[in-house]
């Protein structure tokens, strides 16, 4: 199932503010048929057969992850918050243990997201510059 959320006829408040302001812009998320890893040299991070595949108006394809496909013992939350307009405000966390090397966020996800991606808040994603990620 694909859910395309675009501008929304409620300005209540949990829907996203940003489609206010840009009426056109798109956010659609649906389900990928295979499988996604995400390593970081040896290290498996995630394992999944459950990936939701979302494009975003100007922005690149972004692989989510159900949170629970996702080693996060081997993570660890980062004192880091952003916010986007038409998901919400972003988590972050970094490898655990080798912060020294890692120091950069390699996951983000949103603990509560606006109501048009509400669905996100059960995943995260990797950057996948950082991380090595495998989709097929």
């Amino acid at each position: 199932m694909t859910m395309v959320n675009s501008a929304s006829s409620d300005p209540g408040p949990g829907n996203a503010p940003g489609y206010a302001k840009y009426p056109e812009y798109q956010v659609t998320m649906a389900p990928f048929k295979g499988r996604v890893r995400v390593h970081l040299a040896d290290l498996l991070l995630a394992d999944s057969h459950s990936a939701i595949l979302l494009t975003e108006t100007d922005h690149s394809p972004v692989y989510y992850l159900p949170r629970a496909d996702v080693r996060f013992e081997l993570l660890e939350a980062m004192e880091r918050s952003t916010y986007c307009p038409f998901k919400g405000h972003a988590s972050y966390w970094r490898v655990a243990g080798r912060a020294a090397q890692h120091s950069e966020p390699i996951v983000w996800g949103y603990e509560c997201p606006f109501d048009e991606v509400s669905s996100l808040s059960k995943y995260v994603a990797f950057y996948s510059d950082r991380v090595n990620l495998e989709a097929d």
